[in-house]
């Protein structure tokens, strides 16, 4: 007879970490102040529209991701540029009340945090996002001290900073720390170099097929393989996302999203990111790790709002067989 296989367990490990770390997560990346404009759905051209509510948050492709993973549970910390100016200290307040720690920050007359103003379509969940980038963003290009880096178990990083990236990148690797990196700009100097030192790489499906030139997602993420890399997945929003892992590396995985009703897919992305660094901190499985990371990503999109771990164990109660097992596909080919 047959034994069913057991479902994924709900309940999110507790991260142990080894001796003399001082953090779990540490990001350099970008940080942003985002004004987002909910809309009944998009006008046309030329039109004017009532907003039907307007919220003032903190994002930025590390900054959200930060702020995932410490809701989560594990220690994180921000070392990216800070400002003197009122944005910047309202991305450091924001850090502080949700237990990112700051010390190692850089506060720099010069440096910025993105401000971007989003228009959401409630009628959708999909949104359109203007932003502005002037002045230092991002990571340092000498700070943090590389004992910092060291200090941690993964490194994030995202496209923003490269010189400082590119450092901070070396020294994790030849310190044995995991780097995962959300890229969406390959123009910055470095790129390709601090591309190949991330081993942990999690691009969109959109970026990955520019960067490649491959026609889908699984091509793509067969495309960004290396041996020296850990996983590669490549995301596609409600179509779910597909991994490359050793020891299979000529195929590609897929792993199926949870099927929610949408309403704000703002930051979606950002909270995959960082549940995924939170999940590899804790020492889980890829496809544990995606799984996890996936539900974080749905329930933000249903809510509007970044969910803490009580949060999303539930919805992985509610749905304890959804992602999992993934189908690999070699090639044109579904086994």
């Amino acid at each position: 007879m047959t034994r069913a296989a057991a479902p994924p367990s709900t309940a999110l490990a507790t991260v142990e970490s080894p001796v003399g770390k001082r953090f779990d997560v540490l990001g350099l990346g970008c940080a942003a102040v985002d004004d987002l404009l909910y809309v009944s759905s998009f006008p046309a051209a030329d039109k004017k529209v009532r907003v039907a509510r307007s919220v003032r948050r903190c994002g930025g492709l590390t900054g959200a991701a930060l702020v995932a993973a410490a809701r989560l549970g594990v220690r994180c910390a921000y070392a990216g540029c800070l400002g003197t100016d009122e944005q910047s200290q309202h991305v450091a307040r924001n850090f502080s009340d949700e237990g990112v720690d700051i010390s190692f920050a850089p506060r720099l007359p010069e440096a910025r945090v993105v401000h971007s103003t989003i228009v959401v379509g409630q009628d959708s969940g999909s949104r359109n996002i203007f932003y502005e980038d002037d002045g230092m963003i991002g990571a340092h290009p000498t700070l943090p001290e590389e004992d910092v880096i060291r200090d941690t178990q993964v490194l994030f990083i995202d496209h923003l900073g490269m010189p400082g990236n590119l450092r901070a990148a070396r020294t994790a690797r030849s310190a044995g720390v995991a780097v995962v990196a959300d890229f969406e700009d390959e123009a910055g100097p470095f790129f390709k170099e601090v591309l190949s030192l991330v081993d942990h790489l999690i691009l969109s499906e959109e970026f990955a097929r520019r960067i490649t030139g491959q026609p889908d997602a699984a091509q793509a993420a067969l495309a960004l393989w290396q041996p020296a890399r850990a996983a590669v997945v490549v995301t596609c929003g409600a179509n779910g996302c597909w991994s490359v892992s050793a020891p299979t590396t000529v195929a590609a995985r897929h792993h199926a999203a949870f099927p929610v009703p949408a309403t704000d897919t703002t930051g979606c992305g950002d909270v995959f990111h960082g549940a995924y660094a939170a999940r590899l901190a804790c020492g889980e499985p890829l496809e544990e790790r995606i799984r996890l990371a996936a539900a974080a990503a749905a329930v933000k999109a249903m809510h509007g709002q970044i969910p803490r771990r009580s949060v999303v164990e539930a919805f992985l109660r509610a749905n304890p067989h959804v992602g999992t097992p993934p189908a690999a596909r070699v090639g044109n080919d579904v086994a």
